[in-house]
C-alpha cells in the first residue's frame, strides 16, 4: 500500500474510535426534560391517576410539597440488556478495525493488536454500572386558567418517561 494510505486510514480509524468512546459515554447521560401538559380532569382526579401510574411503573412518593403543590417520585431504572450487549459488540467491531489497521502498520504485533478485542465487554460493564440509577420525577400541578375543568401539570423527568406518561394518560402537551 502507499505511504499515505495507511497513516490516513489509521487517523480515520482513531477518529471513529473517539466517536465510539463518546457514544458509549453518552449512553449513560441523564436526559431530563421539562414539559407542560393539560389534563381534562380536575386536580384531584389527575393527581390520583398520576400517582397510580407512577406506582405501576415502580416509582414511590419521595417528597410532597403542599405549598408548591409539587410531588417528587423516585424509582430505580434498570439498565437495558440490549444496549449493554449492543455497546459491547460495537466496541468489539471498533477494536477489530483498529487492530487490523495497526497490524498493517506493524505486522509483527498482530497477536497483540487482536488481543485488545478482549477488552470490548468493558464498555457493556461501564454502561451497566452507570445506567442503573435512581431516577426522580417532579410533578407540579396548577389549575389551568383557560378552562375550569382542566389542570395544567409540569413534569420534569427522563425524556422516555415523559413520552410514556403522555401516551398512558392521554395528556395534551402545551
Amino acid at each position: 500500500m502507499g505511504t499515505v494510505v495507511l497513516p490516513s486510514t489509521l487517523l480515520l480509524t482513531l477518529l471513529l474510535a473517539v466517536g465510539l468512546f463518546f457514544f458509549i459515554r453518552a449512553s449513560t447521560k441523564d436526559r431530563l426534560q421539562s414539559r407542560d401538559f393539560v389534563g381534562e380532569q380536575d386536580e384531584t382526579t389527575l393527581m390520583n391517576q398520576l400517582q397510580e401510574y407512577f406506582q405501576l411503573r415502580s416509582y414511590r412518593v419521595a417528597a410532597v410539597d403542599r405549598e408548591e403543590n409539587q410531588v417528587t417520585f423516585e424509582g430505580f431504572v434498570q439498565p437495558s440488556w440490549f444496549l449493554a450487549i449492543f455497546l459491547s459488540i460495537l466496541t468489539a467491531i471498533g477494536l477489530l478495525c483498529l487492530s487490523l489497521v495497526l497490524s498493517l502498520l506493524y505486522p509483527s504485533l498482530l497477536q497483540l493488536f487482536l488481543g485488545i478485542i478482549v477488552l470490548s465487554p468493558v464498555s457493556g460493564i461501564f454502561y451497566w454500572k452507570k445506567a442503573g440509577k435512581l431516577e426522580k420525577v417532579l410533578l407540579k400541578l396548577s389549575p389551568n386558567t383557560n378552562q375550569s375543568e382542566s389542570s395544567k401539570i409540569t413534569v420534569i423527568a427522563h425524556r422516555d418517561e415523559l413520552i410514556a406518561l403522555q401516551r398512558a394518560l392521554q395528556l395534551k402537551q402545551i
